[in-house]
């Protein structure tokens, strides 16, 4: 199998770790990476701000380039929940006036997932090999949740992780106040909201929280810093390079 990876920005220029982790594991798995260097954003800060026109003119260069990816690859897999579904839900809808590239952005899309979503359900796998010794909680992205349905898939590749103790903190559903443009134009709603989380957490007793999204662990590792609190951030990709051990 090939895939293709869309890396986003936020983990291109704030969480390289986890872009290169995901594809070091991927590649453990049998599975054949590329790379296109020429990706760029998605679209999704302009649209969700309500700049429709400046989104397409963003979109249309990455659904084209996506399209060609695919021509050799037989999927896109992106290490986040809310890019993935900016291109699987959203395109359709950017481009809908457009029956040509509203066509394309449903083809796409179909083979565009979200990194835990395509271990789970595309690769069949759960046990990746990882270890990590101490306890883990989850934190559910807003858009990988309600948007991609990604819920169980995360939490069963945390539950195969040798010497790892998942937990559920309260209130795992909840957003963490990132929301992408709503944390600079409400930045005191989106602190209180993070707030409320990160003491969830850190009630939870966990060692560390795992997201699928990088904007969420930006936003709670801010928090956590702020609180002078020692639980770690990860993203699921981190948590499954970990001291890396042979699938069984």
């Amino acid at each position: 199998m090939k895939v293709s990876v869309f890396i986003t920005c936020l983990v291109d220029q704030l969480y390289p770790a986890a872009g290169l982790a995901m594809c070091a594991t991927l590649e453990r798995l049998g599975v054949e990476v590329t790379f296109n260097a020429a990706q760029t954003c998605c679209g999704q800060p302009a649209f969700n701000t309500g700049f429709r026109e400046e989104a397409r003119e963003v979109a249309r260069p990455t659904l084209e380039l996506l399209a060609r990816e695919l021509e050799t690859s037989d999927y896109v897999v992106a290490p986040s929940g809310s890019c993935t579904a900016m291109i699987k839900n959203l395109y359709p809808v950017l481009f809908a006036a457009d029956a040509g590239l509203c066509a394309e952005a449903a083809r796409v899309g179909a083979r565009v997932f979200e990194y835990s979503q395509f271990l789970v359900d595309v690769l069949r796998v759960e046990d990746v090999g990882a270890r990590f010794e101490g306890r883990v909680t989850y934190h559910s992205s807003c858009h990988a949740l309600r948007e991609l349905g990604v819920a169980e898939q995360p939490r069963k590749l945390i539950a195969a992780v040798r010497d790892c103790e998942f937990v559920e903190a309260e209130n795992s559903d909840a957003c963490c106040g990132f929301g992408g443009t709503f944390a600079l134009k409400y930045p005191d709603i989106s602190a209180a909201i993070a707030d409320e989380k990160i003491g969830a957490i850190e009630r939870s007793g966990a060692r560390a929280v795992v997201s699928c999204d990088a904007g969420c662990l930006m936003q709670m590792a801010g928090m956590l810093a702020r609180r002078g609190s020692h639980v770690r951030c990860l993203h699921i990709a981190e948590l499954l390079s970990s001291a890396e051990t042979q699938p069984h």
